[in-house]
């Protein structure tokens, strides 16, 4: 099933102004869910202050929006394929801009973690649904290529200036952070109506997949919240131990779910595919990894440098701006040497942006020190990030691309929350206590730095495994199920 811009989108070089404006509006839903996620890290310390946060409770305001993302994306992802992908975006989007109003204005904590919360599970529903939308609009190889790679180039962006942003409006007040995407979102939540084409929904003859929503959505809950609370409660904790335990026998009944049921909430033939499975691994390795530098790497700026806020941003600012910069010229780069040889090439770039941040000292001189990395850091995320999510949705089938779009973003949400939650592990084992100094700081940060430098490196070992079959198709095979199989062949012999 396709959709009725798909037609239109088949000249490369020319698209209609309603094919722009429809991703346009895509793309704003995308820079919001990364503007958000950026901006609330530098006003922590400010409404911690406001609202008389403990940090332990200051560190929900970031993990009630990763638990609801992360633990429902993957319902998120199935709902856009058989409710309607542009009816399960606005409906997203609509709730996003009201609970950013309602984050502004809040007066305490649970309510601010609670707004945050719903943030996230809106999120969950708008990243997978409006990936989805533009893979059933755009028609698959230059055409599609070119709409990811200004999709993707959106959210790198909203990132950057989400630290930059969130440093010039925290000195006004936090508030204002939370309340600035409330406009955006209804701006585009305005133009989707007008724009987003109207698309049936997917045939449904196998019913829906209640069970295996539950189980998929309370393992995965269940999972991120353990992962967020291990550092905390310790990892070896009987609390976090017993959630792991229950968190894999919840997975364990979905997946069982999902063998035998006729309309499964994830299809699980699809990771037979190589090329997917690989894209899911690099997607969590990729960001896993990014999320961990960038925390280790404010820490060291803020903390250990005294860098402002503001200060801290802007030395972010090259590899968001060369993301951006370079969109325009990603997607030939992909249609000419193909998604696999492009992903690990910028797995490379990544080991030596990791590898040259190893360097930093006390007094670094930013030029020499910090910027090499952050040059290396935009080119690597401005070649794996677009060929991941092209990797990801090629070779799959309409009444698909919402459940392989809300796998691949939760491989990156769980990619995220693990390999931060392990490198905060390895730096606090490795710290020595308030009263440290400041190269016992910096000794505490570099076994971050090799986890971080070690995760991409598996990325790279991962990904170069695309490498060592030709294919005369640059498009991602995806291994159908033996049910579709079947019913296939049934309907040939009726024929």
């Amino acid at each position: 099933m396709t959709s009725p811009l798909t037609a239109a989108s088949a000249p490369p070089e020319r698209w209609s102004p309603r094919l722009w404006g429809t991703l346009l509006v895509l793309c704003a839903a995308m820079f919001l869910d990364a503007l958000d996620v950026s901006m609330v890290g530098v006003a922590l310390p400010s409404i911690g202050s406001e609202l008389n946060l403990s940090t332990s409770t200051l560190q929900w305001v970031v993990s009630g929006y990763i638990l609801g993302y992360g633990g429902l994306l993957l319902l998120g992802g199935r709902a856009a394929d058989l409710l309607g992908r542009r009816r399960v975006f606005l409906i997203a989007l609509a709730v996003f801009a009201l609970a950013s109003l309602l984050g502004g204005f809040v007066d305490s904590g649970p309510l601010l973690i609670a707004s945050r919360f719903i943030k996230g599970l809106s999120a969950a529903f708008t990243a997978p649904a409006g990936l989805s939308i533009i893979t059933t609009t755009f028609a698959e190889g230059p055409v599609r290529n070119r709409a990811l790679t200004i999709y993707t180039t959106c959210a790198a962006t909203g990132f950057s200036m989400g630290l930059v942003l969130s440093g010039l409006l925290t000195e006004a007040s936090w508030r204002l952070t939370m309340l600035l995407p409330a406009p955006i979102a209804v701006i585009a939540l305005i133009a989707g109506l007008k724009l987003i084409p109207r698309s049936a929904r997917e045939k449904n003859t196998g019913g829906y997949d209640i069970p295996g929503a539950v189980t998929g959505t309370a393992a995965m809950l269940l999972f991120v919240f353990t992962v967020v609370e291990a550092p905390e409660a310790g990892w070896a904790s009987a609390r976090t131990l017993l959630s792991f335990l229950v968190a894999a026998a919840l997975l364990a009944v979905f997946v069982r779910i999902e063998l035998r049921t006729a309309s499964p909430l994830i299809r699980l033939g699809v990771l037979r595919s190589g090329p997917q499975l690989r894209a899911q691994i690099g997607a969590m390795a990729f960001f896993g990894g990014y999320v961990s530098f960038q925390f280790i790497a404010t820490q060291y700026f803020q903390t250990l440098l005294g860098w402002s806020a503001l200060e801290t941003a802007l030395a972010f600012l090259p590899a968001g701006a060369l993301v951006a910069l370079s969109s325009t010229k990603v997607g030939s780069v992909i249609d000419r040497f193909g998604t696999p040889r492009v992903i690990v090439a910028g797995f490379v770039l990544l080991v030596a942006s990791y590898v040259l941040f190893l360097r930093v000292s006390l007094t670094p001189s930013y030029a020499s020190m910090v910027l090499p990395s952050m040059i290396l850091l935009g080119f690597a995320c401005a070649l794996v990030f677009p060929s991941l999510n092209i990797q990801a949705t090629n070779g799959v089938d309409d009444d698909e691309q919402g459940m392989v779009s809300g796998l691949l973003n939760t491989s990156i949400q769980v990619g995220g929350a693990i390999f931060l939650a392990v490198v905060t592990a390895v730096i606090t084992a490795s710290s020595h206590g308030a009263d440290a100094s400041p190269q016992a700081l910096l000794d505490s940060y570099r076994p971050g730095l090799i986890v971080v430098t070690a995760i991409a490196v598996a990325g790279l070992l991962i990904t170069l495994t695309g490498l060592r079959t030709r294919r005369t198709q640059e498009t991602v095979l995806v291994v159908k199920s033996v049910q579709r199989e079947a019913e296939e062949e049934r309907v040939a012999v009726h024929d």
